[in-house]
Order: structure tokens, then sequence, then C-alpha cells
């Protein structure tokens, strides 16, 4: 219920579509025409391996549909289409923590492999942290990152975000328990 009120308050107060043009690609809001575009990028068991387990591996029109069905029109926008050429080729969002947390945010993206190694996603979570720290009352956003995602880790680092800790043996991924590096960009 407090989302919706949320949401409808957002709506209110006339939040709009977000796009930011950068060098290498387009931050945008999802489209429905992007379901396509999602499951040739994101059916892919390298960009899977590297995410969540709710990012489903393989990646349907029906996974793609449900997706947009969450955030196609949803008031404030917190989840991202990273484009190329206009075509979505990845994703990129923050989830705004609830109770003591609240003034925290966890930041997560994937790019389709093809994308890979040419500074997109540092782009885009330049942007997106830009974006989320001067819209938001946040005083920190946050990422975890799989011990075997050495480019992931780079890409935070180049991003400006710094590394906290190690998390000991705290996912199990593919069936292999491991650990997660976390990294945090604060407010200046």
């Amino acid at each position: 219920m407090l989302c919706r009120a949320v949401q409808q308050s957002c709506r209110d107060w006339g939040f709009s579509d977000v796009e930011f043009k950068l060098t290498s690609c387009t931050v945008r809001s999802w489209e429905w025409r992007d379901r396509d575009a999602i499951v040739r990028h994101a059916n892919n068991r390298n960009v899977w391996i590297n995410l969540r387990d709710r990012f489903p591996h393989p990646y349907t029109n029906a996974d793609a549909r449900n997706w947009l069905d969450s955030v196609v029109g949803l008031k404030p926008e917190t989840n991202f289409a990273i484009a190329v050429h206009d075509e979505a080729v990845g994703g990129i969002g923050f989830t705004i923590q609830h109770d003591v947390g609240y003034r925290s945010a966890e930041i997560g993206y994937w790019l389709g492999e093809e994308f890979w190694g040419r500074g997109i996603a540092t782009q885009a979570l330049v942007a997106v942290t830009d974006h989320a720290l001067a819209t938001y009352d946040l005083c920190r956003l946050y990422a975890h990152v799989f011990d075997w995602n050495n480019a992931s880790a780079r890409v935070l680092e180049k991003a400006g975000y710094t590394f906290e800790g190690r998390l000991r043996k705290s996912v199990t991924k593919n069936g292999q328990t491991i650990d997660q590096l976390m990294f945090a960009k604060l407010r200046d």
C-alpha cells in the first residue's frame, strides 16, 4: 500500500520519464518495445552467472513481459534500460532500503555480453548513481559483486565506488557457495 501511495504522489508531483544521453549509451525508461531486445541480450549464461537467481535463465519472452509489467510506467522510476542505438542492451536500477536503512539503496546492473568492455556499464553506473543521490534523500549506494566477477568490481571502482569488504561464503550461485565483495559510494 505504501508503494502505491508513493507512486501516486510521484505522478501528482510530475515525475517524468528518465533519459540520460551519454557518450557510449543512453540510460532511459523501460518501454514495451524493449521486450525482444531484453530476451536477445539477457538469455545468456555468461550474463546470468553474475546475477542473482531472480534473473532467470533461460530468459524467455514471458520473463521479459513480466519484467516490463513491473517497471513500465512505475513512478518514481528506479529501474532503467541501458540502450545502444536505441536498443535496450542491459538494465540498471536501485532499491531503496527500508526501516533504519531508508537512506541507503542497493544498486545493480547487467549488460549484454557483446557490449562488455566498452565502458558502457561504467557510464551508466555513474549517471544512475548521480541521479539517485540528487533525486532521493540517500546518503549511500552499495553493490554486492560475486567474488569471481572482477570486471564488475572494476566497473564499480571506475565509477567511484569504494571496496568496503568481503562477505565470506555469503551466497550460493550455480551450486557454488562463494564470497561477495561489497562496494559503496557515499554522498559527498
